[in-house]
């Protein structure tokens, strides 16, 4: 896991280099297909990555962006016909899932226009698809997807930005080797006493980094046997926050625009109730009593949330191994899941 973490930042840029042709390419017969709305197909990990990829459509193309589950195409067949010319971004890592195959084979006979986002050009999932977008990450053996993962985020956001047109966005993708290398770099280890221990925990994000603290969770999830949940900085009173007391963990993933609003005051609140703050993406002097992480600074919010995913990625290996745990190969998990 600790290798493959760290092989991202050049599997990204060697990517965003092979794919530039093609991506120009997708970003056009998008624009000229002018769809109602976008879908997205996934799960696990690669279901983060489709929340990401919502985040980046609604906010850098102005597409409505709705999450499409397997399991309606795969077992109810209850496919809507209006996705007629609708682009349904299928993601998987291996391209082999079985209940995403039928579902987006089912959503094509319907009409939809499939991108397949995978590791695998040679997948069942590739052959299917009209647009075929690698992510280029190589080999990936541990069962906790890494580097794949960032590389689908990256690719994702080449894809909005091709879309788009937005020219903030390219020229931060330009930069996208050295953030994430010096992401890769940065120490998150000053957590793991607070977390060694714990059993349940919440992990916030808003905005770019929502979609972060989701695979977060879920990687602490697999990785360490944590109940980790992860939640929205602006929904996390409603409910949520009655689960926190003194001692109890939380790790906080702040984005670097507009939606850190608010977050500052919301962790004070934390730290009145005792909790144990492990915060990135935040100066020091706002959050006094939190532990806080390196974090890049003065980059695209898009590129700083990706650069908090890799910088995890060496905590959560760490934090497994503190626990006496094997993150490489966590118990009743495959690194294909064929569900049905």
């Amino acid at each position: 896991m600790a290798e493959e973490a760290l092989e991202a930042p050049a599997k990204a840029s060697e990517q965003l280099a092979r794919n530039a042709g093609l991506m120009r390419e997708a970003g056009k017969r998008l624009r000229d297909l002018s769809p109602p709305f976008a879908a997205t197909l996934a799960r696990g990990s690669s279901d983060q990555a489709a929340a990401f990829a919502k985040f980046l459509l609604e906010t850098h193309v102005a597409m409505p962006t709705l999450s499409h589950a397997p399991s309606i195409g795969s077992l109810y067949r209850k496919t809507s016909p209006r996705f007629d010319g609708v682009p349904l971004i299928a993601i998987s890592q291996s391209g082999r899932s079985p209940d995403l195959l039928a579902a987006a084979a089912d959503a094509r006979r319907q009409g939809a226009v499939i991108v397949a986002v995978v590791n695998d050009a040679a997948s069942p999932l590739a052959h299917l698809a009209q647009i075929v977008i690698p992510v280029h990450a190589g080999p990936e053996t541990s069962v906790a997807a890494t580097k794949s993962f960032v590389c689908t985020l990256v690719a994702l956001t080449h894809l909005a930005a091709e879309w788009s047109g937005d020219e903030a966005l390219l020229a931060a993708l330009e930069t996208t080797g050295a953030v994430l290398e010096q992401a890769a770099q940065a120490n998150w280890t000053s957590a793991v006493p607070l977390l060694r221990d714990a059993r349940t925990m919440l992990v916030l994000g808003r905005g770019p980094t929502l979609p972060i603290a989701g695979e977060a969770a879920l990687k602490l999830k697999e990785t360490s046997g944590i109940h980790a949940e992860a939640f929205s900085s602006a929904e996390v009173a409603h409910g949520p926050m009655r689960l926190i007391g003194a001692g109890d963990p939380v790790l906080v993933l702040a984005p670097n625009d507009v939606a850190r609003e608010g977050l500052v005051e919301r962790l004070a609140e934390f730290a009145e109730r005792g909790a144990n703050l492990v915060v990135a993406g935040l100066e020091a002097e706002l959050v006094p009593t939190a532990t806080v992480l390196p974090s890049p600074r003065d980059v695209h919010p898009v590129l700083g949330a990706i650069a908090q995913i890799q910088s995890f990625y060496g905590l959560a290996e760490a934090l497994a191994r503190a626990r006496g745990l094997d993150p490489d190969h966590p118990p009743h998990l495959n690194k294909v899941t064929r569900t049905l």
